[in-house]
């Protein structure tokens, strides 16, 4: 198990983990970003008269949607004046729909941007989300969120430069992508939870001898896989190079002999069926939700799960880091939620910052805590307990061993599409090793050479 580390500074634990990561964005540490200068706002949302401010998520999940009902409600309350259109969609289906509607005739006021280049980067670029600096300085956010949680949301203001400049959104949770296992089934095959690639692959291969299904995976969404394919990564290749790879910085490669050895041991676990049968075909909400009625022993995911697997596997839900692999130091993919942004679009950006105010305050915070999920900051006023106090005790270990390393989809403006279609052809053995791992290359190459 995990062990517990004592909750004072988890706070400052978490910025210097954001810090390993945003610390090797491109541009990094230069001074040619342009901060767009500091204008007066209206704070005032009661004078504002009446307003309707859409807002659109992707916090479907009842460990995300209950305290953003509970925050809509109660800004609501104190401001009778504002009602909040709310449009929730799933990850996958904001992805696809969210630049028609920030470009349409009646654009929403709030969207969830993915922070990737493909996404929040591109609507930088093109001019569809405003620049949070002004209200940054009136409602004091550099003091609320430390340097470390504003990087991975800013952007130079061409969309080019990612982790500096400007920023354009605010997050409410932090992120872990780490092991959910089922500690009855491991419990009945005699496992302890694994600390070593060498055990991990121990359990799977008895965990399969005992008929159970090893790794709990669905990937019909495509983007799971990326998660599947990082925590295999993580276990071979180098924190700074995988970094860098994540970022889209110049000098590191994709088509290396520790990149190859994470393709071959990924493509290993499907070959001996160590993953769901069919996991291709199997949607991402049906599989976690089989592995809430017990059919699987590992589930590689986020903590945005943490308080859907707690109410169906309760006591039985256990959650650990990644084991550690060839590189013999601990490595974790993870940063911040999909942050909320104003579009330029919007008719009242003032309000709408009152509301990004509100809803990532410290109570905000606390109700976030309270359903189940992991607060961006305010970690230390929290109490925790059972599996959200493993997910907690797992995030200050990831900071405090400066293990977190980026998304893979946020390398290039084409990662978000190559990245999850090339891992789906791999696992599906419709791509060689070389060819799969000559696509992101491609991919790669071709945008830092530019």
């Amino acid at each position: 198990m995990i062990p517990r580390l004592r909750r004072t500074g988890l706070l400052a634990l978490a910025a210097t983990a954001l810090l390993v990561v945003t610390a090797c964005a491109p541009g990094s540490g230069g001074d040619d970003a342009k901060k767009e200068p500091a204008s007066d706002v209206e704070t005032d949302v009661a004078g504002a008269g009446d307003v309707t401010l859409t807002v659109w998520d992707q916090e479907v999940r009842s460990g995300q949607d209950k305290p953003l009902e509970e925050l809509n409600a109660a800004f609501m309350d104190t401001y009778p004046n504002v009602t909040i259109k709310r449009v929730s969609r799933s990850f996958t289906d904001l992805q696809k729909q969210l630049r028609l509607a920030i470009t349409g005739d009646d654009a929403p006021d709030v969207v969830q941007a993915n922070n990737a280049r493909a996404d929040m980067g591109a609507f930088v670029k093109a001019g569809l989300l405003r620049s949070l600096e002004p209200y940054a300085g009136a409602y004091g956010w550099e003091d609320r969120f430390p340097d470390t949680v504003r990087s991975v949301v800013s952007y130079s203001e061409d969309g080019q430069t990612f982790g500096e400049g400007n920023l354009y959104g605010l997050p409410l949770t932090g992120e872990l992508v780490g092991v959910w296992y089922n500690k009855a089934k491991l419990a009945d095959l005699g496992i302890e939870p694994p600390q070593t690639l060498a055990d991990f692959e121990a359990a799977l291969d008895q965990a399969k001898q005992a008929g159970e299904i090893p790794i709990q995976f669905g990937n019909l969404d495509q983007w799971p896989g990326i998660h599947e394919w990082g925590f295999a990564q993580n276990q071979f290749v180098p924190r700074d190079e995988i970094r860098n790879l994540g970022f889209g910085q110049e000098g590191s490669s994709w088509t290396t002999d520790e990149n190859t050895a994470a393709a071959e041991a990924i493509t290993g676990w499907a070959d001996k069926g160590y993953f769901t049968k069919g996991f291709n075909g199997l949607g991402y909400d049906p599989s976690w939700q089989a592995f809430v009625k017990g059919d699987g022993v590992f589930l590689v995911s986020g903590t945005w799960l943490l308080a859907d697997l707690s109410a169906g596997l309760k006591d039985d839900l256990g959650f650990m880091l990644p084991p550690v692999g060839e590189t013999g130091d601990l490595a974790v993919t993870g940063s911040t939620g999909l942050p909320f942004s104003i579009t330029e679009a919007s008719e009242n950006p003032d309000v709408a910052a009152a509301y990004l105010d509100f809803i990532t305050s410290e109570d905000a915070m606390a109700k976030i805590s309270a359903a189940g999920g992991l607060p961006v900051v305010d970690l230390e006023a929290q109490q925790p307990s059972g599996t959200q106090a493993e997910v907690f005790d797992a995030w200050s270990t990831a900071s405090s061993e400066d293990a977190l390393v980026p998304y893979l989809d946020w390398a290039t403006p084409d990662a978000t599409d190559v990245v999850p279609t090339e891992v789906q052809q791999l696992l599906g053995g419709d791509r060689s090793v070389d060819d799969f791992l000559g696509a992101l290359e491609d991919d790669y190459s071709s945008f830092t050479g530019g």
